[in-house]
C-alpha cells in the first residue's frame, strides 16, 4: 500500500507541475523519487546542448560566427525534454575551467578552475540579461517550470591553474609538486587533510561555497565526480551542510563497488557502503561493457552484488547504472543496433534509475569529423582537439549530440521504453527482482512483480549467435494474459514457462498479469 500511495503521490505531484504557471513555488522532491526508482535522469553539456554548427564540420567556431551552448539557447530545448519522459536532468560540470596544461581547444569540464564562478564560456552575449549567474537562474527556473529536476556535477579534483594560485588546496608529493591522479593530466588532487588527520578547513570551505552557489542558483542536488577518492567524513560535512538548507537535496556518488582507486598510493578509497552512510542517496551500479557478461550466472550476480549494498539501508537509497555515460564507449560503436537496445531496456528496467546521455536516444556514435586533428583556433594551450574516440565530448566546443533525425528507428524505440516504463510503473520502480531459471546459460531472465501483475525480461547474451530458450515462470499459466512489451517473434506460451529464439543481443519484454479462474 506504500509504494501504490507513493505512485499515486508522484502522479498527482507531476500533474500539478504540468499545470502549474511559472509563479507557482517550486517544490523540490528529487530525493524521494531517486530512492523510490522515479526519476528519469538525462545528461546533457550546456556547452554543447545549444550549439549551433553552421557548416556541419562538428567543431563550434565561433570566430566565424557560429554559436556554442549557453544557459539561454538551452533553455528553450528543455520542453522538448519533459515531452519525452524525462523528469530530471543532469548538467556536466558548468564551473570554470582551466586552461594551462589542458586538454582540448575550450578547456575539459572537469579540469574546475573555481568552486563559486560559473564558466563564462556559458554566457549568452545576446542575453538581455547580462549577467551569467541570471541567465544560470532563468535555465533553472525553466527548468523547474516544465517539471524537471536539475542535478550539477560536482568535479573532484582541480585545473592545474588551480594548484597555482590556491596551493593549500592540493596534495603535494615528496618533491612539492601537486599530484596528477591515474591520467588525468590537466587535473590536480586535492589535499583533504591536514598532517595533524584532521579535515582541510580550506578545501571544506571551498566546498560549501559550491553548495552555496547551486543552492543560490535553485539546482535540486549535485553528482560528486569520483567521490570514492574523499572520506566518509568529509562528505558528511558537506552533505549535512546542504541537507540543512534543503533536507530534498540530492547527492549521488560517481562510485562503484567494482571500481578501484586512480589515485592509489596517494589516498584511501572509500567503499560505496561508507559514501552512503555519509547521506548519498545513490551509487552507479557498474554494466559499462555488456560484453564482459558472458553468462546468466554473472549477469544475475552482478544485480544481487548491489542490492546487498541496497538492503543494508532498508529500502533509503537506489542507483543509476552506467551503461552510456560520458565516459562510456557509445553502444552504437561497441555493438550497433542490437547492443542499444539491449542498453536502452536494461535501463528502463532494472531495479533502478533510468540515466539517459544527450544524444542516445538517436544513437549518436560520438564520432567527431575534428577528432584529434590540429587545431584552427584554441582558447586554451592545447593545440589540438582532443577527444576519446567514440566518447562524448567534453573538452572542446562541439557540435550538440544528434536531437533530431527523421523517422529515426532508435528515436522510435526509445520512446517506446519510456513510455512502457511509465505505464508499468508499478512493477518496473520496485527494487524486488527475482532471478527465473532457463535452460541456456547464454540467456538472461528476470522477473519484477507487483501484486497479480509481473514483468518478464530476458535477453540474449551471445553477440554472435541465435540462442533457443526456456524460461521457467513459477506460478505462470498458459491462460495467463501476456502482454508484449518489446518482442520481435511471439514466444510458445505454456504453464510455467515460455519458450522462445533470441537473435544476438535481443531483448525481450513482456507484461503478465495473472487471471484468476472464477469456479461455477
Amino acid at each position: 500500500m506504500k509504494k501504490i500511495r507513493f505512485l499515486l503521490t508522484v502522479f498527482v505531484f507531476f500533474v500539478f507541475v504540468a499545470c502549474a504557471n511559472a509563479s507557482t513555488p517550486w517544490v523540490n522532491n528529487l530525493r524521494n523519487m531517486f530512492i523510490n526508482n522515479v526519476a528519469v535522469i538525462y545528461t546533457i553539456n550546456i556547452r554543447s546542448f545549444g550549439a549551433v554548427d553552421y557548416n556541419k564540420n562538428d567543431i563550434i567556431e565561433l570566430e566565424l560566427g557560429e554559436v556554442s551552448g549557453t544557459f539561454s539557447n538551452a533553455a528553450p530545448k528543455l520542453k522538448k525534454l519533459a515531452s519525452m519522459g524525462i523528469n530530471t536532468i543532469y548538467l556536466l560540470p558548468v564551473t570554470k575551467t582551466g586552461k594551462l596544461k589542458a586538454l582540448g581547444t575550450a578547456g575539459s569540464l572537469y579540469a574546475m578552475d573555481s568552486f563559486d564562478a560559473l564558466n563564462p564560456q556559458l554566457l549568452d552575449k545576446t542575453d538581455l540579461v547580462p549577467d551569467i549567474k541570471t541567465q544560470a537562474k532563468n535555465f533553472i527556473k525553466e527548468a523547474h517550470k516544465n517539471g524537471l529536476h536539475v542535478i550539477v556535477d560536482l568535479p573532484s579534483c582541480g585545473s592545474y591553474d588551480m594548484s597555482l594560485e590556491k596551493p593549500d588546496l592540493f596534495l603535494k608529493d615528496k618533491d612539492g609538486a601537486a599530484i596528477v591522479p591515474a591520467d588525468w593530466t590537466d587535473v590536480r588532487l586535492f589535499r583533504v587533510y591536514n598532517d595533524d588527520k584532521t579535515l582541510n578547513k580550506n578545501l571544506v570551505d571551498e566546498y560549501k561555497k559550491f553548495i552555496n552557489l547551486m543552492q543560490e542558483l535553485g539546482v535540486d542536488g549535485i553528482r560528486a565526480d569520483v567521490a570514492a577518492i574523499k572520506p566518509q567524513e568529509f562528505w558528511k560535512e558537506i552533505i549535512d551542510y546542504a541537507r540543512d538548507k534543503d533536507p530534498q537535496f540530492l547527492f549521488l556518488a560517481e562510485a562503484s563497488s567494482k571500481w578501484t582507486n586512480p589515485a592509489k598510493g596517494y589516498v584511501t578509497y572509500t567503499s560505496v557502503e561508507d559514501l552512503l552512510k555519509a547521506g548519498f542517496d545513490g551509487f552507479y551500479s557498474e554494466w559499462s561493457n555488456l560484453k564482459e557478461i558472458k553468462n546468466s550466472s554473472d549477469f544475475h550476480k552482478k544485480i544481487q552484488d548491489d542490492m546487498k549494498i541496497l538492503e543494508q539501508f532498508e529500502g533509503q537509497k537506489s542507483m543509476i547504472a552506467n551503461f552510456a555515460t560520458h565516459d562510456q564507449t557509445s553502444p552504437v560503436v561497441m555493438g550497433g543496433y542490437p547492443y542499444w537496445q539491449m542498453v536502452n531496456w536494461l535501463n528502463m528496467t532494472l531495479p533502478l534509475n533510468p540515466y539517459i546521455l544527450d544524444g542516445f536516444p538517436y544513437a549518436d556514435p560520438y564520432i567527431y569529423k575534428y577528432e584529434n586533428k590540429k587545431a584552427d583556433k584554441s582558447y586554451t594551450d592545447d593545440d589540438t582537439y582532443f577527444v576519446h574516440r567514440g566518447k562524448f565530448d567534453i573538452f572542446n566546443f562541439s557540435r550538440p549530440p544528434l536531437n533530431d533525425i527523421p523517422n529515426s528507428l532508435h528515436k522510435k524505440e526509445f520512446d517506446d521504453s519510456i513510455r512502457s516504463r511509465y505505464l508499468l510503473l508499478g512493477m518496473i520502480s520496485t527494487k524486488e527482482i527475482e532471478p527465473l531459471k532457463t535452460d541456456n546459460s547464454n540467456v538472461f531472465a528476470f522477473r519484477k512483480q507487483n501484486g497479480n501483475e509481473s514483468l518478464v525480461v530476458v535477453g540474449n547474451l551471445d553477440i554472435k549467435s541465435d540462442q533457443k530458450v526456456k524460461v521457467k515462470i513459477p506460478k505462470f499459466s498458459a491462460d495467463d494474459f501476456v502482454m508484449p512489451v518489446k518482442m520481435q517473434e511471439a514466444p510458445l506460451a505454456k504453464k510455467g514457462s515460455l519458450t522462445m529464439v533470441l537473435k544476438p543481443y535481443e531483448i525481450q519484454v513482456y507484461a503478465i498479469k495473472k487471471i484468476t479462474k472464477i469456479k461455477k
